[in-house]
């Protein structure tokens, strides 16, 4: 198979980056003629010298085509440009335009916000009026709160009076028509009162006149011409005192507290000396029983540790008696050789008595 001959030429664009040196370089190796060989052998690239000649022609179209296509893209990018630039004036135009909009706005903007922030304070301060006058009306509402718990508990405390009144108005009628009962009932005991006083004044009157009767015939002895005397018959007379000594026999003899109620049935209680001429006296009665000297009851005993008469006053003079210091359960009698002896109140003795005398 004969050889072929390929010719190519070869347009190298320069690049804006690119260095002179590198635009050179690429410049240097141009392959016009590419010739192959089909011998089984690896195809080999082998530059011929004949086709400088045309080589350098090809040169110089290839540099036209490229100053062509350069002025044409040129062109283009100049047209492009003009058309970015006349777009670009009218954005810029539109700029303008949308900058006085928005100026205006802005200002238009400026000025309601300044109105806005008035309205902002003015709002403020009618907020902080609304919550002083709502902290005012939380304030009353607590008052009126609790001035209504308040009457609430007035009206449970005057509810409760009311059934406690109702309860004692019930009570009062009640006890007023039991008092009506027990005035009615009184006046009847009044007049079953009036009537027995009516009988005691009688009966009372009655027993006057048997006493002044009894008193008569006790004091006064007919056989002595109508003479009253100042004691009794068989009581001994001592100033203004009557005096009843009981001398019975051992055996008919008592305690202390018996003794005194034998004096108490006599219209009498047991002596109660008050001076030593009294004291004499009464030693002077104590007679000797039986041939012996037992000795009398006296009315004074040992009460609360101290020695006491039976009148509730105080022994004043203790050397009168004998054997202390005072006990309880001991009592007085009195004794003609050796004056006065503490013994126990439950002893058997004779005793005597004392009263006032009838005063003529």
């Amino acid at each position: 198979m004969a050889e072929e001959e390929l010719h190519y030429a070869s347009i190298v664009f320069k690049n804006k980056n690119s260095s002179r040196s590198e635009v050179k370089k690429e410049e240097e190796t141009v392959y016009d003629q590419v010739k192959v060989r089909n011998d089984g052998q690896t195809a080999e690239l082998v530059p011929d010298k004949k086709a400088d000649g045309r080589s350098f022609q090809y040169q110089h179209l290839a540099c036209l085509g490229t100053f062509c296509v350069i002025l044409l893209l040129g062109i283009i990018a100049f047209v492009i440009y003009i058309a970015t630039l006349n777009h670009d004036v009218t954005q810029l135009e539109e700029l303008k335009h949308n900058q006085t909009v928005l100026t205006t706005q802005n200002e238009n903007l400026k000025r309601d916000n300044k109105n806005l922030t008035a309205g902002n304070q003015n709002l403020q301060l009618k907020n902080q009026q609304l919550e002083a006058l709502n902290d005012n009306l939380t304030d009353i509402n607590t008052n009126l709160t609790t001035e209504n718990e308040n009457l609430k508990r007035d009206n449970r405390n005057l509810t409760q009076a009311y059934i406690v009144l109702d309860n004692k108005v019930t009570n009062l009628t009640a006890g007023n028509q039991n008092l009506q009962i027990q005035n009615q009932q009184l006046e009847t005991d009044k007049k079953n009162l009036t009537a027995q006083l009516q009988n005691m004044e009688k009966a009372e009157m009655a027993l006057n006149i048997s006493r002044a009767q009894w008193t008569y015939d006790q004091y006064c002895r007919i056989n002595t011409g109508g003479m009253c005397q100042g004691c009794q018959n068989g009581w001994l007379p001592s100033g203004s005192n009557c005096y009843a000594v009981n001398n019975p026999p051992p055996v008919n003899q008592t305690s202390w507290e018996a003794a005194r109620e034998d004096c108490r049935g006599k219209i009498s209680d047991l002596v109660v000396v008050v001076n030593g001429n009294e004291k004499d006296y009464v030693r002077e009665k104590s007679w000797h029983i039986d041939g012996v000297n037992p000795g009398y009851w006296l009315g004074l005993r040992v009460k609360d540790g101290k020695w006491k008469w039976v009148d509730g006053s105080n022994l004043t003079d203790l050397s009168w008696i004998q054997q202390l210091p005072a006990t309880e359960g001991q009592c007085a009698i009195s004794v003609p050789s050796n004056g006065w002896k503490s013994v126990s109140c439950n002893e058997k003795k004779g005793w005597m008595c004392k009263k006032k005398g009838l005063t003529l």
